[in-house]
């Protein structure tokens, strides 16, 4: 479907395109009855309609783990995978409240650019015709409006704009682009500034915070526990130098802003052996180098100036920033041990987190399933800068008491 002209499109849009997607969505296409359902329709219909009607269904089905209006928008593979979800678009858009018109520059399928257009008068440049067509009928399934200019975003008229948001491409025909690479460059982006103060640019997560100018902010976003993506925001839209903003599904929001680590780790926390208790930082929280900020939050201390693990006595209050985990044994890493070690504490099904130590996490999760009652958590990391091992359990998941044991 992803091809430059939009006749295709203005077809499917049609009355028979419209017909035909709308049975497609209320009919069975899971497994071997796709296969027998496009037998069926290309008897009734051309063979490309069929195409590209049974695609975009598909695609409309993935599009509902992003959007909450999926099945009237439309997509190509490349512009969904490339989106941002809907709630992070519209936790962006908020920098830009009071501000007047906008720009959303390489606006794909339009992600951002609904998000943008429900409270800001927007365009939004792209230069792929196909993603322009389907950025403007986006928007306005979700009631908003937005006017398209295709054009390369290097040329584009900014006179007269208060803001601009721009998503660089990361990824070429041939595949991903080098860590750091894009397509305009993050410095051609961060130049922007000298037509619109306010200028938004989304990034990766892996995004390295030296070369974005100090007085920006990073902000990295995480959806629940998965560390999702990265957004840079200028002098007259920042408010830290970085920022950790996990939301829930429904966009509420909760951010740990502030300096990150630095970085001869000096930070001032305290450096203990764990104890009873164990968070576990989101992802967030580690790209934002902002761990010591999340221990004098919650009272804690970290296990080791180099590892993102925080540990305490007292059971920590829940916080959106870590997975709060209890410790039932701490001690020296030891592969060879660990199987009859979790047969003791009546282990079954595992999961692995590794920080600081090296080592293939799925072959270990394979080797170390047992057929235990309780389901507990394995801890690969270092301590003091020792290997250390720790077995915990979810407090989430209720299981039996057992003591935190020492490391003999």
């Amino acid at each position: 479907m992803d091809r430059e002209d939009t006749a295709w499109l203005d077809r499917l849009a049609g009355p028979e395109g419209t017909a035909l997607l709308d049975r497609l969505a209320s009919t069975d296409r899971s497994g071997s009855a796709a296969l027998r359902l496009g037998t069926a329709l290309r008897r009734e219909h051309d063979a490309g309609l069929v195409a590209d009607a049974m695609a975009l269904a598909e695609l409309r089905d993935r599009a509902a783990a992003k959007f909450t209006r999926p099945e009237r928008m439309w997509f190509t593979r490349d512009g969904l995978e490339q989106a941002s979800s809907e709630v992070i678009a519209r936790h962006r858009a908020a920098r830009y409240d009071g501000r007047g018109p906008l720009a959303d520059l390489c606006c794909g399928i339009g992600g951002d650019l609904l998000a943008l257009a429900a409270g800001h008068e927007v365009t939004g440049v792209d230069l792929d015709p196909v993603h322009l067509w389907m950025a403007e009928r986006n928007v306005a399934v979700h009631g908003g409006r937005a006017r398209t200019v295709r054009t390369d975003v290097r040329s584009a008229d900014l006179s007269g704009l208060d803001g601009v948001f721009v998503d660089p491409a990361r990824r070429t025909s041939g595949g991903r682009m080098r860590t750091g690479d894009s397509e305009p460059p993050l410095d051609w982006c961060l130049d922007l500034t000298r037509r619109v103060d306010a200028v938004g640019i989304k990034a990766a997560p892996g995004i390295d915070h030296a070369t974005v100018p100090a007085d920006w902010e990073i902000e990295f976003l995480a959806l629940g526990r998965e560390l999702k993506e990265a957004a840079v925001w200028s002098p007259a839209l920042a408010t830290a130098r970085t920022r950790a903003t996990v939301l829930d599904t429904d966009g509420t929001a909760h951010a740990l802003a502030g300096s990150p680590d630095p970085a001869d780790g000096d930070t001032g926390i305290p450096i203990t052996a764990p104890g009873g208790w164990l968070l576990d930082p989101n992802g967030a929280v580690t790209r934002a180098g902002l761990v010591s900020e999340l221990a004098r939050r919650t009272g804690t201390a970290r296990i080791d100036p180099r590892i993102a693990f925080l540990t305490g006595d007292d059971e920590p209050e829940p916080t959106p920033f870590a997975r709060v985990l209890r410790v039932i044994d701490s001690r020296p890493w030891d592969q060879k041990r660990l199987p009859r070690l979790l047969r003791d504490l009546d282990v079954g099904a595992v999961d692995v987190r590794r920080r600081g130590l090296a080592g293939d996490v799925d072959a270990l999760v394979r080797k170390l399933r047992g057929r235990g009652s309780r389901r507990a958590t394995v801890v690969m990391t270092r301590v003091d800068d020792r290997p250390w091992g720790l077995v915990c359990t979810d407090p989430e998941r209720p299981g039996p008491a057992t003591p935190a044991r020492g490391s003999g």
